[in-house]
């Protein structure tokens, strides 16, 4: 999507069909053009080669153009949308070129005319709206980036539903940002790529990078095409857009301008934010924690994948978000958190609520299909369904017999939006689908059959003479035999359609007056006469033109529903909103019932404490497997006052560090997303930005290995955290050499404590940092415990204060099945290490923060001197002080 246009064909001479396709790839140089003829769209030149190789298909060629055969390939234009799939995965923009008039039409033109064909829209990443192309439970954004006088900006659009948001952000927040928005495509101004600091961050944040002009981010050409695309003469209503948001949200205008060719969505005012607003989570921070997806890339295995239990697709985008952008507000939190301990009190309302919400369906996709004409009758009747399930809930709330006890904000909202006595315009929109839309209802308009008998009584007697023509055709050949008096017959034939049939001597009567005023002589053969009346050559055309007629008036009236359905617009996003809402509520309410959760306390302290709390999706597995979760707490305070503000977490591989460090990252996540906690008890202050430093791996792309790639988000840690951020780190400086990566782990944990002055998990195999316990003010050890019984190693997984004595890694490499010859080697080594090693740094008298003074050039130490210096007299046996003895004489 991102490599440059293929060379366009020269035009000149080229066939009247040809000129078509020239004049449509010239609007379109960098897309594939999907060129419509008749049941098939073909592709030409370039587009062919590419396509062929891309789907698979077979490569032909089709007539000549400048004395060179042109290449061609095709797809049935009934599996359009599986072929789009895969080019727009492989990173194409198509554009779709339609047969844009009636091929009668054309023929009244000349019989050389060709039929009018035009580009109908350009499919890329961010732009999809069909079912087929789409994930029904995620979010499918274009997004667009801006900066201007130094501020960041970021807006979204989600075109299959219509919701428009804005985030100001400073320049080192763009990542965070877009990563929160996981975007399908991002629309970039080209000279941002010169940036390497924000080329870098838009890289990191995923997605289809869809480079823009510069000129179509100026604020002036911005704020007009804004006006053109919600139809206003000012922003005013927005509120006070920056000129980044400006920027930003024009870039967005500009691209649905260009590939909706004409057809503009139905779009939501912009929902405005500002950093401040949310909890930042850096790409790397969301990789580790596999909050949306899982490392394999899958929702299995992820939070998202845990806690949903939503039965509605829109419920599941709205969870989704939610877990994707927390919010730093305590009391709106707290709204959201009131709604599910309403819903979790009232297990047979909620019940009932989750039941009638599963025929919601996806109204806002819905809408936006029809708003864009690629709507059908099942997404009018998408919104028919998804009305009277709104009301039913509606009903089903107001029947609650709690009038002391009132929903929550957040419940009330939601249900209001569904009530039909306080949407008139929508029940009257309701009612009018009920009662215009036929059962079953076709994919397409086209197809015909939707509006319901008794609607329209013309299309009525439209299909009467479509379907039933030969009923039509005997009741009138008896009126007519009745009325005259003579044995007739009605038949019909290719060339003079329907007539009237007498022998010649019955036919005489109807020669002469009176009769001859009704029965008009068409044709007389050897014994029979053929008559029409005026009657039957009215209702001849009528019934060839009954089929066609029917369909005109169906796609007539699916044309004004479809108008009717843009003018509550509004009514009905706000009603899928509500329901999502509810979903989401009622989900997480399931939830929490079935794992034991419970509501966390938020609040603006800088306090964690967390009572047997449990990692949501370990314990998930764990149950599956048959097995407990075990349970632990932690307690961290920024201010120091009520917890450590840095714990010291060691402990064995496989004991469970890892999970400890993200359980706790996760349940900050799930507290401020508005959710309950896998936990006893609760009480979080507010977190700003989350950073999670957990894993290793290689960006050889970028040129950085494992080490490299952990020092850079150890750095955007160091340099970005605040008093109000929490910080997990795992291993830091593990992928060097020992001394060096113990100096790392060292000097990184007293910038914690001393600058950041953040809650922060310092998961470690470097043991030596216990002594920080006693050097620093706020520093707290913890371990994760582990027993050795009969020479076999016992995780308990539980975590308990104080240093662990050892990390066991010779026992984890037996339980991993090391050859037992090596694990006995290993032992070996290890035991006279540990009895030869003297000790090899004494740490506890590092000063602290202090640079030491350079010493005055002297003479180096003897070998002896260095290897006196380097004997712990306190931590030897007589046995090894004598050989020690010996060694030192031997130096002299």
């Amino acid at each position: 999507m991102n490599a440059p246009a293929a060379p366009i064909p020269d035009a000149a001479g080229a066939s009247p069909v040809m000129a078509q396709f020239f004049e449509a790839k010239a609007r379109q140089p960098d897309a594939l053009v999907f060129f419509r003829m008749g049941d098939f769209y073909e592709l030409f030149f370039e587009d062919a080669v590419k396509g062929a190789a891309t789907l698979g298909l077979n490569l032909t060629t089709r007539g000549v153009h400048q004395g060179e055969p042109i290449p061609l390939a095709g797809v049935p234009v009934h599996a359009a949308e599986a072929y789009l799939s895969k080019l727009i995965r492989a990173g194409f923009k198509v554009a779709v070129v339609e047969q844009t008039e009636d091929p009668a039409e054309a023929r009244k033109r000349g019989s050389k005319a060709i039929v009018r064909r035009e580009v109908v829209r350009v499919v890329t990443p961010g732009t999809l709206t069909e079912d087929g192309l789409l994930d029904a439970r995620g979010a499918n954004r274009l997004a667009a980036v801006a900066v201007r006088a130094g501020q960041a900006a970021v807006a979204s659009v989600e075109l299959s539903t219509g919701e428009v948001e804005c985030l100001a952000v400073g320049r080192d927040g763009l990542a965070s940002a877009l990563a929160a928005l996981g975007p399908s495509e991002v629309l970039v101004p080209d000279r941002m790529f010169a940036d390497e600091a924000l080329s870098g961050a838009l890289k990191a944040a995923g997605g289809y990078l869809q480079p823009m002009a510069q000129a179509l981010a100026e604020p002036s050409a911005s704020e007009a095409r804004l006006k053109r695309l919600y139809g206003v003469e000012t922003l005013d209503g927005f509120g006070q857009l920056s000129g980044a948001e400006i920027a930003a949200l024009g870039l967005i205008a500009a691209h649905l301008e260009s590939t909706q060719a004409g057809r503009m969505p139905v779009l939501s005012a912009p929902r405005r934010a500002a950093e401040a607003d949310v909890m930042s989570i850096d790409p790397a921070t969301r990789a580790s924690l596999e909050i949306d997806k899982s490392l394999a890339g899958a929702r299995d295995g992820s939070l998202l994948g845990a806690i949903d239990r939503t039965v509605s697709a829109p419920g599941a985008r709205l969870l989704a978000a939610r877990l994707a952008r927390p919010l730093l507000d305590p009391a709106a939190i707290d709204a959201r958190l009131d709604a599910i301990d309403w819903l979790l009190e009232r297990r047979a309302l909620r019940e009932r609520l989750r039941e009638a919400l599963k025929g919601m369906g996806d109204m806002a996709r819905a809408l936006s299909r029809l708003a864009l004409g690629r709507g059908g009758p099942r997404d009018l009747g998408c919104l028919r369904d998804g009305l009277a399930a709104g009301r039913a809930i509606a009903e089903l709330a107001a029947r609650e017999p709690e009038p002391l006890d009132p929903p929550p904000a957040e419940i009330a909202e939601a249900l209001s939006a569904l009530d039909p006595a306080g949407n008139p315009r929508l029940e009257a929109f309701r009612a009018l689908m009920a009662e215009g839309l036929g059962e079953d209802l076709p994919n397409l308009a086209r197809d015909g059959g939707f509006v319901a008998a008794g609607v329209r009584p013309e299309l009525d007697q439209a299909r009467a003479l479509r379907d039933d023509s030969r009923r039509v055709i005997a009741a009138l050949e008896q009126k007519l035999a009745a009325e005259s008096g003579v044995a007739l017959k009605i038949r019909h034939n290719a060339v003079l359609g329907y007539f009237v049939e007498a022998t010649a001597k019955a036919a005489e009567p109807l020669m002469g007056p009176p009769l001859n005023a009704t029965f008009i002589h068409r044709q007389t053969l050897a014994n029979q006469v053929r008559f029409t009346t005026v009657e039957l050559a009215e209702l001849d055309a009528r019934i060839a033109q009954a089929a066609e007629r029917a369909l005109a008036i169906e796609l007539d009236t699916f044309e004004a529903w479809r108008e009717a359905a843009r003018a509550v617009a509004a009514e009905i996003q706000a009603a899928a909103e509500g329901a999502a809402r509810l979903d989401v509520a009622a989900g997480l309410a399931e939830w929490a019932e079935d794992v034991g959760a419970s509501r966390p306390i938020i609040d603006r302290s800088t306090a964690f404490e967390a009572e047997a709390a449990r990692h949501p999706v370990v314990e998930a597995a764990v149950k599956r497997a048959g097995e407990a979760f075990t349970p632990n707490d932690c307690r961290l305070d920024g201010a120091g006052v009520g917890a450590a503000r840095l714990s010291i977490v060691t402990g064995p591989n496989m004991a469970g560090k890892s999970t400890f460090l993200r359980q706790n990252a996760l349940l900050a996540v799930l507290a401020q997303a508005g959710c309950f906690v896998p936990a006893k008890r609760l009480r979080l202050g507010v977190v700003d930005r989350l950073f999670s430093r957990v894993g290793a791996g290689d960006d050889l792309a970028r040129g950085r290995s494992t080490f490299m790639l952990e020092m850079v988000e150890t750095a955007a840690i160091l340099t970005q955290a605040t008093p109000r951020s929490l910080v997990i780190l795992d291993e830091i400086g593990r992928g060097t050499a020992t001394y060096d990566g113990l100096a790392i782990a060292w000097a990184c944990a007293e910038a914690l404590h001393e600058t950041n002055r953040c809650r922060a998990l310092f998961a470690t195999h470097y043991h030596e940092l216990a002594v920080l316990e006693g050097r620093l003010a706020h520093v707290a050890n913890l371990s994760l415990k582990a027993k050795e019984w009969n020479g076999d190693l016992i995780f308990l997984h539980e975590a308990g204060p104080g240093p662990a004595d050892r990390s066991y890694g010779v026992q984890v490499a037996k339980l991993a099945g090391v050859p037992p010859a090596v694990v006995v080697r290993a032992r070996e080594v290890l035991d006279r290490l540990e009895r030869e090693a003297g000790a090899p740094a004494h740490l506890e008298d590092l000063p602290l923060f202090a640079a030491s003074a350079p010493e005055p050039e002297r003479r180096g130490p003897s070998p002896a001197e260095e290897a006196l210096r380097a004997l712990d007299p306190d931590g030897m046996s007589p046995r090894e002080a004598m050989d020690a003895l010996y060694r030192l004489k031997g130096m002299l």
